[in-house]
């Protein structure tokens, strides 16, 4: 059975409504991706289409990772499905308002126009907004209540949800700290549209980076949003690598190790998320830090790498006290393989890595048997 086998198979097994509409936000991307080429109109100096494409894409990937988690529940299963679809049909509804506007050559966001299509944009939002933020507190409350896994699964899990509402908190917070002064843009079909609040602080949208359109002006929400929402996939890549080495790396193969190192990552990626939160609440652009937000950066880097070189050095010591034990003709304990929870399709959320786990536990395992 090769990888993409693998995928599919488990892929049916997961949240339908969040896979199905993943493949929706996907199927977007790549239809967004084809008009930003083909439709040369631009909203603030970027193709019409780059929006609809970016939420399609990070759409695509939460709902899959939700979709995915939800079947590693063993308690409130039946609550967990309802929440999940509601999410779904909540960001079918956001993104597909904001392909609306995409497609009408206007603004989705922070648009006070009264035509129809600011009308239902305004109306969708009002009401599709909550739905996202309530189902992943939800989620994560459940989360908390149970074990989902091996304790790194669990911590990468819980860590990660909390990093995604947190990141919708900011958002959230931020754009209404953005200033309320009405501003008049023109859209891609030169009408001049009234437009108040702004995800830019400091200085409004318009001044962007490649793609992503993230301020090099002045401070921008979606930067720290963008990490705390993404996060849980990285943890999720770091519990992964870190079952695989464990095949090969005897220190790793306790699993209190792998959930502190997890726990590390974790520390990293809220720092990282609160130093650039705070440096978009100044009104300073992500690419041009002041000293302080360097030495905020560096105190997070330092912080995370010194927990990181305390877990593994008291890991090796124990696997040299250990083996001294076993010199002296005592059987030590079986090393604990990753349970198959945190290992079988960890990383699918991510792409089609999640079928080699089942490899790199069925390796592992042989291993442990063979210490038996």
């Amino acid at each position: 059975m090769n990888v993409l086998t693998r995928f599919v198979h488990a892929v049916r097994g997961w949240h339908r409504p969040l896979v199905l509409h993943a493949a929706l936000m996907f199927g977007l991307a790549v239809v967004s991706a084809v008009g930003v080429f083909t439709d040369d109109r631009l909203l603030l100096g970027e193709p019409v289409w780059t929006k609809p494409m970016k939420f399609g894409v990070a759409m695509g990937v939460y709902s899959l990772t939700l979709a995915w988690l939800l079947t590693r529940l063993a308690k409130g299963r039946r609550v967990g499905w309802w929440v999940g679809t509601v999410f779904a049909v909540a960001g079918v509804l956001d993104v597909g308002v904001v392909t609306w506007a995409a497609a009408h050559g206007t603004f989705s966001h922070f648009n006070k126009d009264t035509d129809d299509v600011a009308r239902t944009v305004q109306t969708v939002f009002s009401f599709g907004i909550p739905p996202l933020m309530l189902a992943t507190l939800v989620i994560a409350v459940l989360l908390l209540i149970q074990r989902t896994g091996d304790r790194a699964l669990t911590r990468a899990l819980r860590a990660g949800l909390g990093l995604a509402f947190a990141s919708m908190v900011v958002a959230l917070w931020l754009s209404m700290s953005a200033g309320s002064t009405p501003r008049t843009e023109i859209d891609a079909n030169g009408h001049a549209v009234p437009l108040v609040g702004a995800h830019g602080i400091g200085d409004p949208d318009g001044h962007g980076m490649f793609l992503t359109n993230w301020s090099t002006t002045g401070g921008d929400l979606r930067v720290p949003h963008f990490v705390g929402l993404h996060a849980i996939q990285v943890l999720l890549a770091v519990t992964a690598i870190l079952n695989l080495l464990a095949t090969r790396r005897a220190w790793l193969r306790a699993e209190r190790v792998r959930a502190r190192l997890v726990g590390a990552a974790a520390f990293g990626c809220a720092g990282v998320f609160t130093v650039l939160t705070w440096q978009a609440k100044r009104g300073q652009s992500v690419l041009h830090p002041d000293a302080p937000t360097l030495v905020a950066f560096g105190a997070v880097a330092v912080l995370a790498l010194v927990g990181v070189a305390t877990v593994v050095t008291a890991a090796r010591r124990q696997i040299v006290e250990l083996a001294a034990v076993n010199a002296r003709g005592v059987e030590p304990p079986a090393p604990r393989a990753p349970t198959e929870t945190a290992t079988v399709n960890l990383l699918a959320p991510c792409g089609l890595a999640g079928a080699l786990l089942d490899r790199s536990y069925d390796r592992y395992a042989g291993q442990v048997n063979a210490v038996k």
